[in-house]
């Protein structure tokens, strides 16, 4: 028995010692000739018989002893490559990802010398060479290079790409209607369900594989998206175990630790982004709240289940904090089967002080004379925003010989404390000064199911794949109150109808999607050559509840003076109305059916497409997707005057074709072009009889029920150069031509505040492309580690008024003012400009940046209504600095440090019109922020 004892240590400890003296070669093998991976693919170490064979997804796992080696891949009838110098380290795991290309000799072979662990910035390089669609793309290894956090702070490194309100990504100067957000090509709300892009900022990059911005489309996707569709993609099978927890700080000199902060007293979970139910409305949403003097039993109670509290506070600010951890591996299961597992849970808390902010609402005067502009109503005052995103997302994987399953959990949680002090003045509709105080909590939520399979025959020649995703997101306004004091001439304040009685409100919108899609590829020989048939399906529905529930305050024998213009004292429980007294504060409900209502979308789509080579160097992919699109709506507007039960308000079947060529002049060169039909479509909010105010601003966004759906046709051109060490260079032309663009203009002229949706005529989009990516070797060996990274993009474009904004313009026209029928088009951006300057060097493990991102002043709102002045988002210059260190045993650990707006711009959206200075939309100040991070590698 010890013998049989002493005999299991000593070959566990063989076995420990040798294994101890290995490492492990992974990676990646793509087809040259398509956009695919090569399974089946040889794998062998150089002058022994170690090997294996890539699995049907194209990947391989080699156990190598530590040293230096020669890894030789071939496939029959590819070329034969032979990557020399991979320096294998005991217990570590090197990536090395490899394309070959056909071959017309099965002997030849090219030898590659190379000597870095990762080469995940060529990896999405050769992604973007071999695609046949046009497309650009950031590894994860890119991402890091900026020292970002976050794909948000990191994307604008991708050309024509751009990032408003520092989370929402941009394609080509095209607003959010004309991109898309998908994750692992799939559909998912964002934390603000009417836009199309997600937000980038709640994605951690130590979770990604990397973010691929598709330009041109393709029958297998999606046909709403015209800029651009991002597809975020996660690891699924880490190649090792990875573990990494990461901390942040951030200060900004001009907003934390200010003691004239402004915020209020809300939930003991506020900190983690959501609620405790402080702020549940304390009364059914159905109650018949009496008036005095009827039931007079109730009236007191209902009143004082209010929370009192109406005034904002002063208190001091803090600085921003994040923490994140995430964790990967796969394990062997069974034979020959792998079960993956990622993790990750990243959590945010900022704090962001606005002083003097002003939103304005002006008009321009009647009188052709006058130039000037003047205001229907200006707000200036102090906004302290507290936002705190809980973000989580965990996933499995199970791989097979032929199948692989897949499982994903995206869970976000966003809690968003607003807490304002200002004083408005208005002009034209009554001239009194107010001053307000507002208080708003918004919770957000979403979580995300997707449950994938992929599935391909013996030899790997027909795939299936399958994918479900369901999603439920809930946006929640959680008693916003709005106080109004006006201010008198004697310097004390009251409050009346004039101005508006106190309120309080409540918004509630859930929504339900679930997207399922079903995709096969066949390969065949065409021409000789190998080919690709692809077709599938799509189905998605898409459900949305939004309801408001509105109340004020009222009063009976009060004089409001006696308030002293405190928001507090107003349900102070001295002041609230009892039968006894028989005066003082109540709550009042106030209904608006225009407020609430019930809609859904269904999208069904069919698609088949061709890729095949006509010719030894051309590639082409020629498809055709359908689409059936149905919009139903239930709802009223406040008048009662239109009302829709589950009316089908859209009904479209529309036909995309696309087509996508590629030239190859040589193997490292590519010509381009494309040609394919897109969508844009209307909104919820949009195709409704929804009238939604904001408390804040006091802009009104009115729902049109007459739009219809933007038709898109796209033309792209490109020509690109691939180099070593992950340069290229490109230089890209694209046409689009617009078919009734949606647009956001102003309602009327007696109604300045009011915003809707309007369809115009057509637009027509003109845009040309430079990306470069260049080190300074080529000036001295020792610049290699120094790059540049520069991309700019020109656009132009021009749309066709509608008749009705053409002769409004014309009727209200200065003197020496001309009025053409076309002008820019709503939220195209003239210019884009992004250039990065970076040096790193593994050897120390220092990598150190200036990043550069601005876009040009954009129309952001249409003034089309004859006095209504255009609003122009002005250009945010972004000025970035990042620095990281490694240091400890194996570069483990890691110190960043970044500055944020180095040259201290303002955000400014601003009224434009003849001969006049310009006026004030919206003005916040970010400032400059510094801020520093840990990261530990386990």
């Amino acid at each position: 028995m010890l013998k049989k004892l002493f005999s299991v240590v000593v070959i566990s400890a063989i076995t420990q010692f040798l294994s101890a003296q290995s490492g492990t070669v992974t990676g990646k093998i793509m087809d040259g000739e398509f956009n695919d991976v090569l399974p089946f693919a040889n794998v062998v170490i150089k002058g022994t018989t170690n090997g294996t064979t890539s699995d049907f997804d194209g990947l391989y796992s080699l156990d190598v002893e530590a040293g230096t080696h020669t890894v030789i891949f071939s496939f029959i009838g590819y070329e034969t490559k032979a990557i020399t110098g991979v320096k294998v380290t005991s217990g570590e795991t090197v990536e090395l990802n490899v394309t070959l290309n056909q071959s017309s000799t099965a002997l030849e072979e090219v030898v590659v010398t190379t000597t870095t662990r990762k080469n995940t910035e060529a990896s999405v390089l050769s992604i973007q060479k071999n695609s046949v669609t046009l497309l650009d793309g950031l590894s994860s290894e890119g991402i890091k290079k900026t020292g970002a956090g976050d794909i948000a702070s990191a994307v604008k490194r991708v050309p024509g790409v751009s990032v408003q309100e520092g989370k929402y990504v941009y394609v080509r100067g095209l607003g959010d209607r004309y991109t898309k957000s998908t994750l692992n090509g799939m559909d998912i709300p964002g934390l603000d369900p009417d836009k199309n892009t997600v937000q980038m900022d709640i994605f951690p990059t130590n979770i990604l594989e990397n973010l691929i911005v598709q330009k041109s489309a393709a029958a297998e996707l999606p046909a709403d998206f015209t800029g651009g569709m991002v597809n975020i993609v996660t690891k699924d099978f880490p190649t090792s175990k990875q573990m990494s927890l990461s901390v942040s700080g951030g200060f900004n000199p001009d907003m934390h630790f200010k003691d004239n902060f402004l915020t209020y007293d809300g939930g003991g979970t506020d900190f983690l982004g959501f609620d405790d139910g402080t702020r549940k409305l304390p009364v059914s949403s159905t109650a018949n709240i009496p008036l005095p003097p009827s039931d007079n039993g109730t009236l007191e109670g209902i009143t004082r289940s209010f929370d009192p509290q109406m005034a904002a506070q002063r208190k001091n600010s803090m600085p921003n904090f994040g923490l994140s951890f995430s964790y990967g591996n796969q394990f062997d299961v069974g034979n020959d089967n792998k079960l993956g597992l990622i993790a990750s849970i990243d959590y945010k808390n900022t704090t962001s002080f606005y002083e003097n902010f002003d939103q304005g609402v002006y008009q321009k005067w009647s009188e052709s004379d006058n130039y000037e502009m003047r205001y229907d109503r200006r707000r200036v005052g102090d906004l302290g925003i507290n936002n705190v995103l809980l973000s989580g997302l965990a996933g499995l994987s199970y791989k097979t010989e032929r199948s692989k399953y897949r499982f994903n959990i995206l869970r976000l949680q966003n809690g968003e404390n607003q807490a304002s002090i200002y004083n408005q003045d208005t002009q034209v509709s009554n001239s009194i000064q107010v001053v307000k105080d507002y208080l708003e909590y918004t919770e957000r939520s979403v979580t995300s199911l997707l449950f994938s399979g992929k599935h391909t025959n013996k030899d790997a020649s027909f795939t299936t794949e399958w994918n479900v995703a369901p999603t439920r997101a809930s946006v929640q306004d959680k008693d916003a109150r709005l106080t109004t004091f006006i201010i008198n001439n004697d310097g004390t304040y009251s409050i009346s109808s004039d101005a508006g009685y106190p309120v309080r409100l409540w918004r509630d919108l859930v929504e339900n999607n679930i997207v399922g899609k079903l995709d096969f590829t066949k390969n065949f020989s065409l021409f000789n050559r190998k080919s690709l048939l692809k077709f599938g399906g799509l189905y998605s529905y898409k459900q949305r509840d939004y309801s408001i529930y509105s109340y004020d305050i009222g009063f009976r024998a009060v004089n409001t003076v006696d308030f002293n213009g405190n928001p507090n004292a107003i349900l102070a429980p001295e002041h609230i109305w009892t039968p006894q007294t028989n005066s003082g504060s109540f709550i009042r409900g106030n209904f608006q059916p225009a407020n609430t209502f019930n809609a859904s979308q269904n999208t069904a789509a069919l698609y088949i497409s061709g890729e095949f080579k006509p010719l030894e160097k051309l590639r082409a992919v020629i498809g055709l997707r359908g689409e059936y699109f149905t919009h139903f709506f239930t709802g009223q507007n406040n008048n009662g005057t239109r009302e829709l039960d589950d009316e089908k308000v859209l009904d479209n079947l529309d036909l995309f074709p696309s087509a996508n060529l590629i030239y190859s002049l040589n193997d490292h060169m590519n010509i381009r072009s494309s040609y394919s039909r897109t969508i844009a479509r209307p909104s919820f909010k949009e195709k409704s009889l929804v009238e939604i105010a904001d408390l804040l601003t006091g802009l009104v966004f009115i729902g049109n029920l007459d739009l219809e759906p933007t038709e898109i046709d796209n033309v792209d051109l490109r020509w690109e150069l691939f180099g070593e060490d992950a340069q290229m260079f490109a230089v890209s032309g694209f046409y689009k031509y617009f078919k009734n663009p949606i647009e956001i203009v102003a309602y009327n002229n007696t109604a300045p505040n009011n915003l809707t949706p309007r369809n115009s005529p057509s637009a027509q989009v003109f845009g040309i492309e430079f990306e470069a990516r260049k080190h300074f070797g080529f000036i001295t060996e020792g610049l290699k580690k120094l790059s540049l990274n520069l991309n700019v993009s020109l656009i132009d474009s021009k749309i066709d008024m509608a008749p009705q904004e053409y002769e409004g313009r014309n009727n209200f026209r200065k003197e020496g003012e001309t009025i053409d029928d076309t002008r820019e088009l709503q939220g195209q951006s003239p210019y884009l400009i992004n250039a990065g300057l970076n040096y790193k060097n593994e050897e120390i493990g220092l990598e150190s940046g200036l990043f550069y991102n601005v876009q040009g002043k954009t129309l952001e709102v249409v003034g089309s209504a004859g006095l209504n002045p255009d609003v122009y988002t002005m250009p945010f210059n972004s000025l970035n600095f990042n620095f990281s260190k490694m240091f400890g045993k194996d570069q483990r650990s890691k110190i960043s440090i970044k500055v944020d707006n180095l040259l201290d711009d303002d955000r400014e959206s601003q009224y434009e019109s003849f001969r006049a200075e310009n006026q004030n939309f919206s003005f916040r100040a970010p400032r400059r922020e510094f801020s520093i991070g840990y990261s530990y590698q386990f």
